[in-house]
Parts: structure tokens; C-alpha cells; sequence
């Protein structure tokens, strides 16, 4: 499939606008388009091994950037190949658990660590080698103009998983030094990982996946948050505008009450503003002279909406929040494989249309 519309990729134009300085249009901002979607738009099949379909993807539907993941936990489902599975596989059957039921090493299902012996327990050491070859592999296929946003780990959400959320919250107050040490030790294997990518030339910016809030505001009290999360983020910003690059966070909810934070430890874009947890235009009203924000788009117009209704949500967002800058347009999480072609096709044609300054 070939779009209507004439696009180029051009990193300058997200860097402009991630800093609100004038540029040619409002660029186009996703994390994840799930393959069966890349497969549909291209007419062929896209899958994680081959990733010269997906820079072909990314460059046709008009992106200036290919996002890859660089982290202990992808975003999305865990799955079997996910790299935590396979050294939670490991660490249990050295201790001769049976792992052939899905849910003895799945965290959705089951935490691992619950206690100092299985914090001493866990393969630290195998869960640091994180596979980043794709950054490498990516570099000869990337058009002119076109870079990559690494996606990083997840340091809340990895750590409470790792915990399970009960005993993980249970541990802030009744074992403040277990959960700050499991917390210590995921952010160090993903600043480790994040020290690897910096040093390769096509990596622009990172944008790091870690959901904080719910509709309803935090997941945990801003106060823990602060003590235990935002430094580490912290310092994923100083490293990242060190060595010249973007620092983005993805999470869902409502992050009012972190945005002051947020803005303060260095963040330079906030995605996806969640439709049903933000008003973006109260958001870019409040904050958007010192954040970028990208998305947006509701998901659920995406699967059941119309055509028109895309387009004219699309143009509100345009008409509402994109003059001055600091706005990319994109869906208000991921698109998933159940939205519909037709409707991802008319989000993106109708801003690449109508999102030009």
C-alpha cells in the first residue's frame, strides 16, 4: 500500500518539534504498530525477524524513525520468548521446578521474587545480557534522514512484577530495603543496556515504557514514587542529554500529579496522553511550554469509529493542540492488531493532509 500523500523521513523534524521550533508539518508519533497492521499496510507479512520490512514500514507510513527495544521486558504481553521468561525459566528449574505450565514462570501470573532468599536467588547477572543486535543490524537499512528511538526497559513496572504488586506494595513500608533493592538492581541492568545504545550514531532519542498512573491518578503514592522510581529516570534523562539525544516516557493514566516531576527530572516528551485519563488540551494549557506530548487518538475510535470520525478527531487534535509546536500526532497508546487498516490509514493520511504549519 502507498500513501497519498509524499513522505520523507526527517529526525530533524521530530527534534523541532519535540523542542517547539518551527518545522514543515506535525509529525507522526507511534511505539508500536503490531505486524498483522504493518503486514496490512504493505501487502505482505512483517514479522520481528525481518527487519527490513519493518524500516520499509515505518519509512512508507510516513514515521522519521524506527522504534526498537533495547530492555529486560518488552512492552506489550510477556510471552515465552520474552528474555525475562527465559531466565525465570532457568532460575526454576535449577531449583527443580517443572516449568512446563506457562503460569510457573509467566509474571503476569506469578511473582518470583517474594523474599531476600529469592532476591538472592534470581539470575541477575543472566537477565543483564540484554540482545540489542537489532540496533546493530538496523543501521545499514535506515533511509537518509530516518533514525531510531530505542525503547527501553521498564523499571516500575518490571520491579513490581518481578515482586507482584501486593507483596511488592506491602514491601515499600514493611521491607522499604527488599523493594528499593530489587528496584535498584532492574535500573541498573536497564542503564546498563541504555549505556549500549547511546554509543551507536543512529539511536536519537529513548523513550522509556514504564506505566505509573492509572485513570484515576498514580498507581502507588507520588511521595514512593518519587523516593523510589523518578531518580532512576533521573538519571536516564542526564545520560541521554549528554550525549545529545531525546528522552521520551510512555505511560497510561492520568499523570497529573507527577507532571511537575516529570518535567523537573529532565523529561522532554510525554506519550500518549491517554484520552481517557487526560484532556490533552488542559494538558498542553498547563504544560505544553515545557513538554512535547504525543498521541492521543482513542483506541476505541481506531476499532469501532468511522472513517469520517478519525478524520475529524484527527483535525480537532490539530486545530487544538498542534499550533506552536511540541505535538505529535498518534494513537492514545499503541495500534493494536484489532484496529481497523482503514482507520490507522486515515489518522495518519489526515494529519500528513492537514498537519502542515
Amino acid at each position: 500500500m502507498t500513501t497519498a500523500y509524499p513522505v520523507s523521513p526527517d529526525f530533524e523534524r521530530l527534534r523541532r518539534t519535540v523542542r517547539r521550533e518551527p518545522t514543515d508539518r506535525v509529525p507522526l508519533f507511534e511505539l508500536l504498530v503490531e505486524f498483522e497492521i504493518q503486514s496490512q499496510f504493505l501487502g505482505r507479512p512483517v514479522t520481528y525477524e525481518n527487519l527490513a520490512a519493518q524500516v520499509e514500514f515505518w519509512t512508507k507510513a510516513g514515521y522519521d524513525y524506527i522504534p526498537l527495544v533495547a530492555g529486560m521486558m518488552r512492552p506489550g504481553k510477556v510471552t515465552g520468548d520474552s528474555s525475562i521468561s527465559r531466565t525465570l525459566r532457568a532460575a526454576l528449574e535449577k531449583e527443580g521446578a517443572d516449568t512446563s505450565d506457562d503460569r510457573s514462570w509467566n509474571l503476569e501470573y506469578t511473582p518470583f521474587i517474594l523474599d531476600r532468599r529469592r532476591f538472592d536467588l534470581f539470575p541477575w547477572a543472566e537477565a543483564a545480557a540484554v540482545d540489542i543486535n537489532q540496533f546493530h543490524d538496523v543501521r545499514p537499512l535506515l533511509p537518509d534522514g530516518m533514525k531510531v528511538v530505542a525503547v527501553s526497559g521498564k523499571i516500575f513496572t518490571l520491579s513490581w512484577m518481578l515482586m507482584g504488586f501486593e507483596n511488592f506494595a506491602e514491601s515499600l513500608l514493611a521491607d522499604p530495603a527488599l523493594a528499593a533493592d530489587v528496584v535498584q538492581r532492574v535500573a541498573e541492568i536497564q542503564l546498563q543496556a541504555l549505556d549500549r545504545i547511546l554509543a551507536l550514531p543512529q539511536v536519537a532519542a529513548v523513550c522509556a515504557v514504564d506505566d505509573m498512573a492509572y485513570s484515576q491518578g498514580p498507581i502507588i503514592s507520588p511521595e514512593l514514587l518519587r523516593k523510589y522510581i523518578l531518580p532512576w529516570y533521573r538519571q536516564v534523562a542526564t545520560r541521554c542529554h549528554e550525549s545529545g539525544r531525546l528522552f521520551f516516557l510512555h505511560s497510561d493514566g492520568d499523570l497529573s500529579a507527577l507532571m511537575d516531576d516529570l518535567i523537573g527530572l529532565g523529561l522532554d516528551a510525554l506519550h500518549p496522553i491517554d484520552p481517557t485519563a487526560m484532556d490533552i488540551v488542559e494538558v498542553k494549557r498547563r504544560w505544553g511550554d515545557r513538554l512535547c506530548l504525543f498521541g492521543n487518538v482513542d483506541l476505541e475510535l481506531l476499532r469501532s469509529g468511522s472513517v469520517d470520525e478519525v478524520r475529524t478527531r484527527v483535525r480537532d487534535l490539530l486545530r487544538q493542540v498542534a499550533p506552536g509546536g511540541g505535538y505529535g500526532i498518534g494513537s492514545g497508546n499503541s495500534v493494536p492488531s484489532w484496529a481497523r487498516l482503514e482507520n490507522y490509514q486515515a489518522m495518519r493520511e489526515t494529519a500528513l493532509e492537514f498537519g502542515r504549519y
